[in-house]
């Protein structure tokens, strides 16, 4: 199983940056793919970054340019990157880690989340 922590969240005028953390423990780290959720009132959650177990990179249109996502497996960190946030960017973000499993539902494990506020 693997506990994941979310931190960096805070609030940060349109055009700055924000770096969210993701710390992990509890499984071996490497073999999981790990995404960055955000889910926003009034929205549905959405899907905004994406790394797999063999660092390959996806990322949402509407952030793809502007966001990063990386991760440190022998610290068991996963990271985002945020530039030039705008006020749509206002989410809370979550940190996910996913592993698909042959015939059994694929493990599936959820941070807390970590609050973004874009906002003059």
């Amino acid at each position: 199983q693997v506990q994941l922590v979310e931190s960096g969240g805070g609030l940060v005028q349109p055009g700055g940056s924000l770096r969210l953390s993701c710390a992990a423990s509890g499984s071996i780290f490497s073999i999981y793919d790990m995404l960055w959720y955000r889910h926003a009132p009034g929205k549905q959650r959405q899907l905004v970054a994406h790394i797999t177990s063999g660092g390959r990179t996806n990322y949402a249109d509407s952030v793809e340019g502007r966001f990063t996502i990386s991760r440190d497996n022998a610290k068991n960190m996963v990271y985002l990157q945020m530039n030039s946030l705008k006020p749509e960017d206002t989410a809370v973000y979550y940190c996910n880690a996913w592993r698909l499993r042959v015939g059994v539902p694929a493990d599936d494990y959820w941070g807390q989340g970590t609050q973004v506020t874009v906002s003059s």
